[in-house]
């Protein structure tokens, strides 16, 4: 009997040593698995950081550039409205000048004119001044009826006189209209 005692010893002393070498497998399996998972769970979360860093980079960049487009957009847009302006103001300035010029041409070929009336009112006295003193002289003298008809003739002479200073304030009126024209015309191409 004492056979069978010593095999079932032996036989649990085996099972004892085969259950432990099991669990210590099964330990170490474990430990590795756990190793692996959290060797993957690193990685994982590195690339996730990696990515993330990434994205940041690209929006960051693409900020920047859309910054400095819209930046680059409002100068341009900013210069161009401030040239219309100057330009818009030049030719306001040049419109007012040839204005004035023109008004000046104007009042100039009204003084002309009334210069020219004048002088014509002063011979047209001058004239009914002599056709006065003509018929004093008439009765002092017989050669009167000579002096009569050149006076008489005078006032002929006076009208041809008037017409010639008109045609002068005419012709003076006909340059600022011309330049009127020709201020007409700058402006509408400015435009």
């Amino acid at each position: 009997m004492s056979n069978g005692n010593g095999v079932a010893a032996t036989l649990s002393d085996a099972a004892e040593s085969v259950k432990e070498k099991a669990s210590e497998i099964g330990d170490a399996v474990a430990s590795t698995a756990s190793a692996t998972v959290a060797k993957a769970k690193k990685a994982a979360k590195s690339a996730e950081k990696s990515v993330k860093s990434k994205v940041a980079n690209a929006k960051k960049a693409v900020a920047k550039r859309t910054e400095k487009a819209s930046k680059a957009v409002k100068k341009t847009v900013a210069n161009a409205k401030k040239k219309l302006a100057a330009a818009s103001a030049d030719a306001k300035k040049e419109v007012a000048s040839l204005k004035k010029k023109v008004a000046g041409k104007k009042t100039a070929a009204k003084k002309a004119t009334k210069k020219v009336a004048k002088k014509a009112t002063a011979k047209k006295a001058a004239v009914k001044k002599a056709v006065k003193k003509a018929p004093a002289k008439k009765a002092a003298a017989k050669k009167a009826p000579a002096k009569k008809a050149a006076a008489k003739k005078a006032p002929a002479r006076k009208a041809a006189a008037k017409k010639a200073p008109m045609k002068k304030a005419a012709a003076k009126k006909a340059p600022a209209k011309k330049a009127a024209k020709k201020a007409a015309k700058k402006a509408a191409k400015k435009k």
